[in-house]
């Protein structure tokens, strides 16, 4: 699935529920269900800067593509964390630096996060980035 195609269908599951209520808690959902963040990866160097709560995000490149896997010690962030990994994880390096994340701002998501909250997704998105362009480094 394309990147594009992906944030299709989470705009689509977001605009399923009428109350931001039912967003957080389908949010909080998707953390529930990002699979377990292996503790050999919970480094300061894997926590991300510019965020509230603590966020660890790892990424491995696999037969030209990234996976990212990543945690938090926060519900909703860490539900923010899972529809991230799921945009980018097991894309291209070239994908993942030339596809705006559009999701983001069609569900609302930016304007319902406090200010800090707002900052941790971009340093998330920044980082999720600067990992794509490490790797496409490495393989040139």
């Amino acid at each position: 699935m394309t990147i594009k195609e992906i944030q299709e269908e989470i705009v689509e599951e977001f605009t399923s529920f009428d109350e931001w209520m039912d967003k957080y808690a389908y949010l909080i959902e998707l953390g529930n269900d990002l699979e377990p963040f292996d503790n050999q990866y919970r480094l300061d160097q894997n926590l991300l800067d510019g965020c509230q709560s603590k966020v660890w995000l790892h990424a491995w490149e696999e037969d030209g593509k990234i996976y990212y896997m990543g945690d938090s010690d926060a519900i909703i962030v860490k539900g923010i964390v899972a529809l991230m990994i799921r945009a980018l994880s097991g894309q291209t390096p070239d994908d993942i630096l030339n596809n705006e994340l559009s999701f983001v701002d069609e569900i609302g998501l930016k304007e319902h996060l406090s200010p800090t909250r707002s900052n941790g997704l971009v340093a998330m998105i920044k980082q999720m980035r600067l990992f794509a362009l490490a790797f496409k480094a490495k393989q040139a």
